[in-house]
């Protein structure tokens, strides 16, 4: 069971990862991108921290609603409406609850790949964070499915992303700015796909952290 208050130090968890990440992802989005990733989502949950006080007492689904209205006002390029609506689209799968069960976090990620996979029209091998999100809610399913722990089941979930995450440096870019680059985009780490996993593990250490 994950609590709401586990889901606000999620958010703060992610604030600090981004930022500590800004300048290494931003380097990974320098070399296909516009070199403004990390300074993008770094920007958008700092956004997202200083509204925080005034919606962390609602239930989560308002707490993931508004963080994704938030990153969605804020964070510029492809990143804001992507993320945006990945938290949006969370909070609407999980509305009025105060804890989640395994279930809730399956519906809560599946409906936030969908809402990604349908903003950004890109899919599976097209080197973009769809190819993080995409294992790590299957692997997710999968764990749940089988019966493991909350904990098990992230850990799962995390190791997918991470294996999604690497798996894009081979690639070739379909999408976004990244795909203009041809042949030379092969060779370089996504960094949609790698904000993804930096998201999803701050979620598993939150949990894992609380049992």
């Amino acid at each position: 069971m994950v609590t709401k208050e586990q889901v606000v130090s999620w958010l703060k968890a992610v604030a600090q990862v981004l930022a500590e990440n800004k300048q290494y992802l931003t380097e990974l989005d320098a070399a296909i991108g516009d070199a403004d990733h990390g300074i993008n989502m770094d920007r958008g949950f700092q956004k997202v921290m200083s509204q925080l006080p005034s919606f962390a007492d609602k239930d989560i689904g308002n707490i993931l609603k508004s963080a994704g209205m938030a990153l969605l006002s804020t964070v510029g390029g492809a990143g804001g409406p992507l993320y945006g609506t990945f938290f949006m689209r969370a909070g609407a799968a999980v509305a009025g609850k105060d804890e989640l069960s395994d279930a809730d976090l399956v519906a809560l990620f599946e409906a936030a790949l969908d809402g990604v996979l349908q903003r950004g029209k890109a899919n599976l091998g097209d080197k973009t964070m769809v190819d993080a999100l995409t294992p790590a809610v299957a692997a997710l399913k999968a764990a749940v499915d089988q019966g493991q722990d909350t904990s098990a089941v992230l850990q799962q979930a995390v190791a997918a992303a991470e294996q999604g995450m690497l798996g894009t440096i081979p690639l070739l870019a379909k999408k976004g700015r990244a795909s203009y680059l041809g042949e030379r985009s092969i060779g370089h780490q996504d960094p949609g796909a790698t904000s993804s996993f930096l998201i999803l593990k701050a979620f598993l250490e939150v949990v894992s952290q609380s049992v």
